[in-house]
């Protein structure tokens, strides 16, 4: 793992890195230096922030970090090498051991053809005896049938038996991984918390005071108050009334012109003596 590669968080550390980020927005009332959440960013807009800058703020608390995720591998690497040595995830993704394959086939078969076989011989062997006269083998298949029935109760329980023994197994290799939270190691605990305290008060508070104090930051939005005044606009523009007393309209007013049907010889009728 390369530890200076972008981004420098694991994706297994971003939910603590959001929480952290959570509380500290939570509890910016609290600190007289975060007073101004609300006013011109809500607490909304600066967690929007704060995890565009994901990269940039942890990078503060960079140091911290590798330890801490260098403590972390540590702590996995042995239930790691002992899992591998048990045989649990190595065997099955070796071909050339093919052991734990041929195992899982087998548990999962020996039932299913012990109890098929035990059916057979079960179902011929009474329906024979209830001949008039049973063949000599008869005895043989019922006593057949019984055995593979027991067989079947064996291998059953023996596949109960290996996948509660799998289990336990894979639990136990699993809990350094899955615990982490509750059962650390002291080592790995310090370094945890020295990682989300240098993450606090050198990343993100650093940045929220920032975003706070940058007036060029957006405003948080604010509802308008519509006046008493006013009409709203319903998707229309109303017409322009005006009175005597309240001048001329404010914009000019289409004319209209008639067509005009004289011609330039037509003066309107003209009556002749008689």
């Amino acid at each position: 793992m390369h530890m200076n590669s972008a981004p420098h968080l694991l994706a297994e550390d971003r939910p603590e890195y959001e929480r952290i980020l959570g509380d500290a927005l939570r509890h910016a009332h609290e600190r007289p230096d975060l007073a101004g959440v609300g006013e011109r960013l809500n607490a909304e807009q600066l967690r929007t922030m704060a995890l565009n800058a994901t990269a940039l703020i942890t990078t503060a608390a960079a140091t911290e970090y590798d330890h801490y995720v260098k403590a972390r591998e540590e702590l996995r690497g042995p239930a790691a090498d002992s899992a591998q040595g048990s045989g649990l995830g190595s065997d099955a993704d070796d071909p050339d051991r093919p052991g734990a394959g041929i195992g899982a086939v087998v548990t999962v078969l020996a039932p299913m053809l012990a109890g098929t076989a035990a059916l057979i011989f079960l179902l011929v062997g009474y329906l024979l005896k209830m001949l008039s006269r049973p063949p000599s083998f008869a005895d043989t298949m019922v006593t057949a049938g019984w055995f593979f029935a027991a067989a079947t109760a064996a291998a059953i329980l023996a596949a109960a038996v290996g996948l509660l023994i799998t289990a336990l197994r894979n639990g136990s290799t699993a809990l350094p991984a899955e615990d982490a939270e509750d059962e650390l190691p002291e080592e790995v605990a310090r370094a945890r918390e020295a990682w989300r305290h240098a993450l606090l008060e050198r990343g993100i508070l650093p940045f929220l005071r920032d975003a706070l104090a940058d007036p060029t930051a957006g405003a948080a939005p604010r509802t308008p108050h519509p006046s008493a005044h006013r009409i709203p606009k319903i998707g229309y523009s109303r017409p322009d009334f005006t009175g005597p007393d309240e001048g001329p309209a404010a914009g000019p007013r289409p004319s209209f012109t008639s067509p005009d049907f004289t011609s330039p010889d037509f003066g309107g009728p003209e009556h002749e003596p008689d």
